[in-house]
């Protein structure tokens, strides 16, 4: 980045046709001054993939909800997973319900 000497404003690079053909200047644009002398800065990117960019599926279908200990009205297993979700009970009015499903059968439960 190069600043104007006369204004102070940024200097941004602009094409101008000359007689040996096509060259980028740096031109200010507040007071037109064009700077022909300049170093360009030439900037080099290497891209390399991280563990984190690696896609990685652990087991199929499987679950993401946090589990607890409450035992299951179908099969009488202990574990199960849940999650919280308001539902409408009338015109008006809300109610948080946490639901469960069994991690062994997969029956799905509420509770208020």
């Amino acid at each position: 980045m190069d600043f104007c000497p006369k204004c102070g404003a940024v200097l941004v690079s602009k094409k101008y046709e000359d007689k040996k053909g096509e060259k980028i200047f740096l031109t200010c644009r507040k007071c037109g001054m064009v700077k022909k002398k300049y170093k360009a800065i030439e900037i080099k990117e290497e891209v390399v993939e991280s563990p984190q960019d690696q896609v990685i599926i652990v087991k199929k279908n499987a679950e993401a909800l946090p589990k607890t200990i409450v035992n299951c009205p179908k099969c009488e297993n202990n574990e199960a997973y849940w999650w919280t979700q308001e539902i409408e009970v009338s015109d008006e009015d809300s109610v948080i319900a946490t639901f469960f499903k069994c991690t062994k059968c997969a029956h799905k439960w509420r509770e208020y």
